[in-house]
């Protein structure tokens, strides 16, 4: 944030400065802008509009171009490793200079990669290097960097307030699938890849120029937070056996969950289920992550972390399970939903577990890092799925494994001992 930027919050005469004062629980508390701000963000950001519509776009691509389903999905994780690779570097950056320059320059990078795709020839190297971008720049259009954002500005809502950044991108996964579908229905998947990208722009400049910007000290309100400077190095953070209890949570779900979500639309087609509803199963499961948010933000500020974490991770196990079953509408609608939920729970659990168990000082340090082996571990998702069906015609043995996987990863959480003193305002057991 530069000088001009700061005056805005720390002119006496500005009214930004006297909503500084307001405490949290009220609407007209300025952090609740930055929120709103950082939530229509994520929903046109990579987590949300480059993840969920993928899996809308697998036969077209495959049918245009004669490329198989694994092909395909190496496209994925290509972004998904370089977004993993690059993160700890943004989160670097982000503690070092602040969100706010990092989110608008990503932003504009990653909406004229999606436009781009519209533009794909025969040739998979133009697939791979634009999502090697989209992996590039991922991270500053997406969670890590709003959530990094709104995270000085809130102590006893904070788990609410990451909870309803992360709806957007649970709103962009509910309609985003089914929007994507019906344009490429009528107008193909070249223009769709384009609305796209401008969507993206629109959703995710006008609104994170005006209000996304750090809480400044000097005010009652910012006293009782906690400094943007408290906390543990990143180098403490990474000596710390909670710091890995939650990374390997993070690796064992990413490879489950974003091996389902990607492979979702082709495998309900695959059982006869009609392209539309399999669409619309992809949708139920962004407002089931919308529920599953919410729901967690709000436990999270009045239970210990740990165990609800581990009853989301069993909802997620649940709706593997199904999933490698089902042969109805109505069965792969609410595996989609219980594995939404779960989806949904994670997305705000853990900005809220690194926030508490390390503060703020390297808060986005540490969230790039765990995106590191989260990225690595849903590029592995996609491919073992996409190989699973390419060698044997089916995704339902490997997804009850995943499933078991899952349970695993909830019973990692438990582990977890009670909040470091310098996370006030939360439960600590």
């Amino acid at each position: 944030m530069n000088a001009a930027e700061g005056a805005e919050f720390s002119t006496a005469e500005d009214p930004s400065k006297r909503r500084l004062e307001v405490s949290e629980s009220n609407p007209g508390y300025y952090g609740w802008r930055v929120v709103l701000a950082a939530s229509l963000g994520v929903m046109g950001g990579f987590g949300s509009l480059f993840v969920y519509t993928f899996s809308v776009f697998v036969k077209p691509l495959a049918a245009e171009f004669a490329w198989s389903r694994e092909a395909i999905s190496a496209g994925f994780a290509i972004a998904a490793v370089t977004l993993g690779a690059v993160s700890p570097l943004l989160g670097r950056w982000m503690d070092r200079f602040g969100p706010r320059r990092i989110i608008l320059i990503c932003v504009t990078v990653f909406s004229s990669g999606i436009i781009s795709l519209s533009l794909l020839g025969g040739h998979l190297w133009q697939l791979y290097a634009t999502c090697f971008v989209l992996g590039v720049v991922g991270n500053g259009a997406a969670h890590l960097s709003y959530s990094r954002a709104i995270s000085g500005w809130f102590q006893k809502r904070l788990g609410l307030a990451l909870a309803l950044v992360m709806v957007g991108a649970g709103l962009g996964a509910m309609i985003l699938p089914v929007f994507a579908q019906l344009l490429i229905s009528r107008l193909g998947w070249r223009a769709t890849y384009a609305a796209l990208g401008g969507l993206a722009l629109l959703l995710g400049l006008p609104l994170s120029w005006r209000y996304v910007h750090e809480r400044t000290t000097g005010t009652k309100s910012a006293a009782s937070l906690e400094p943007a400077g408290s906390g543990k190095s990143w180098q403490e953070g990474m000596s710390s056996g909670a710091f890995w209890i939650i990374v390997a949570t993070l690796f064992i779900g990413s490879v489950a969950m974003n091996g389902a979500i990607t492979q979702m639309v082709a495998l309900l087609t695959d059982r006869r289920i009609g392209a539309g509803d399999a669409a619309l199963c992809a949708s139920l499961l962004g407002g089931a992550s919308v529920a599953g948010r919410v729901t967690a933000g709000w436990l999270l500020d009045r239970f210990f972390g740990s165990r609800v974490a581990f009853v989301f991770s069993l909802i997620s196990a649940s709706g593997l399970f199904l999933l490698a079953r089902t042969i109805t509408f109505w069965e792969g609608a609410l595996a989609a939903g219980l594995i939404g939920i779960g989806v949904g729970g994670e997305a705000a659990i853990t900005p809220f577990l690194l926030s508490r168990y390390f503060g703020l000082r390297s808060f986005a340090t540490l969230y790039g890092v765990t995106w590191t082996f989260y990225a690595v571990a849903g590029a592995a998702g996609p491919i073992l799925l996409g190989r699973s069906y390419d060698l044997t015609g089916s995704y339902s043995f490997l997804l009850r494994m995943l499933a078991l996987l899952m349970v695993l990863a909830g019973a990692f959480y438990l582990l977890l001992r009670p909040y470091p003193a310098y996370a006030p305002g939360t439960a600590k057991s």
